[in-house]
């Protein structure tokens, strides 16, 4: 009979965010929905990958695995064979981090405490989405579920317990917020909003509440622009679709155009802004795009009264949203704390309770043998034992094996509280 030995894995995560790589680097990785479940496959086809998912945002593109001993390298392989992007221009901007800094990095993307607007709602159901889809092209089973699966309850903790999600904050009301202090007051401006889907439709809210009194959209799929439009339209803000046909020879009636598509190439480059500009007499145009890859083309900044704001721009404003939140996410980093060490402690218990139910069964054997081979000597002597005197025999041996064990199961349980002392 052979067996064959599984070797280790190891919890690695590798990744860029908006903390690390500017929106140019990280648009060159993005995936599209409709392509994760593939990105997802190829992963996991990768030696040593056991296990893996794919976290696309416009702010990060994450690898998390359960893997051999390949480390960065593979990984890195993935990243540079997938999207064909050259690995010395990816590694100023990677990060990895493994076991517990890898479930702590976790914790805190799912619980919105790494996001670009901290407290952020969007992000876990994103995480959420990526976990669908590994699941469902098999590259999530076993260790990574169980990871995966208590970081969504984390996330719910640091919700029902802090603030964190207080006024809820997106990156479509941060854009919103800026157009209102470029304009000073958003009553009688006409938004386009290009796209139709969240984050399009999270825009529209805040706009209407910030006092925008037009809104026209533009999708690709016409029925989902029009769904959009009528949700929102109301005697104080009049709603119009705009066909994605007639995008160019509309886009010169707004003063602020929010962009959020999933578009692989620019759809506005700075040929259209200039013929914007003279149609508005040379009014000036902000766009805000929000989407990544980016569907403005920042060129457009050299058009003169042309304006262009990207997810990287949003990030100076967000900075005075997360000054407010500093209490309720330092109280949020303290419920992550407490739960990275709770995981860890289990995942240690897991990993010795093999050990100790091999060395119990071993010894257990043993005794059984004793026994038989006393039994089988007093036969010898025609002694036989009567069932009250094998009864206390055999609790006599099971209880000096338990004695005996115990200084060995606690040196066992000893071991990884150490270790666990040395991780953190």
């Amino acid at each position: 009979m052979t067996s064959t030995t599984q070797k280790p894995l190891q919890l690695v995560l590798l990744g860029i965010n908006h903390n690390t790589a500017p929106i140019e680097v990280r648009e060159r990785l993005a995936i599209p929905t409709g392509r994760l479940a593939d990105a997802t496959r190829s992963l996991l086809h990768q030696p040593g990958v056991r296990e893996g998912l794919i976290l696309s945002t416009c702010n990060r593109v994450e690898l998390v695995t359960l893997q051999e001993e390949e480390g960065q390298l593979g990984l890195l392989r993935f990243l540079h064979e997938y999207f064909a992007v050259p690995p010395a221009e990816l590694q100023p901007h990677l990060y990895e981090l493994r076991e517990s800094e890898a479930v702590r990095h976790l914790f805190r993307v799912a619980s919105s405490l790494d996001s670009m607007v901290v407290g952020e709602p969007q992000i876990l159901g994103q995480v959420k989405e990526s976990y669908s889809v590994a699941r469902e092209v098999g590259a999530v089973s076993g260790a990574l579920d169980t990871l995966l699966q208590r970081a969504f309850t984390v996330a719910k903790k640091v919700r029902s317990e802090t603030r964190i999600g207080a006024s809820s904050v997106s990156i479509a009301s941060v854009a919103v917020d800026l157009a209102r202090k470029i304009f000073g007051t958003l009553q009688g401006k006409t938004v386009l909003l290009v796209g139709a889907g969240k984050m399009s439709e999270l825009a529209a809210r805040h706009f209407v509440q910030q006092g925008a009194t037009s809104l026209l959209i533009a999708n690709r799929t016409l029925e989902r622009a029009a769904r959009l439009a009528a949700e929102f339209d109301s005697p104080r803000c009049k709603t119009e679709v705009i066909p994605f046909d007639q995008l160019y020879a509309q886009a010169a009636r707004a003063d602020i155009v929010l962009t959020s598509t999933g578009s692989t190439g620019k759809l506005f480059e700075p040929t259209h802004a200039q013929q914007f500009l003279q149609q508005r007499r040379n009014r000036p145009m902000f766009f805000i795009d929000i989407a990544v890859p980016r569907d403005v083309d920042p060129g457009i900044n050299k058009v003169e009264g042309c304006f262009v704001y990207d997810v990287d721009d949003l990030q100076n404003v967000a900075a005075s949203n997360q000054a407010d939140r500093g209490r309720e996410a330092q109280a949020a980093e303290n419920i992550i704390a407490a739960e990275v060490n709770l995981y860890q402690q289990r995942q240690q218990q897991r990993e010795a309770v093999p050990a100790i139910r091999e060395l119990q069964r071993d010894a257990e054997a043993l005794r059984e043998a004793e026994m038989k081979r006393t039994e089988a000597r007093l036969a010898a002597v025609s002694a036989t034992l009567t069932p009250e005197q094998r009864e206390a025999i055999d609790a006599l041996t099971r209880s000096l094996t338990a004695k005996l064990l115990h200084s060995q199961i606690v040196a066992l349980r000893g071991q990884l509280d150490v270790k666990q002392g040395a991780e953190e």
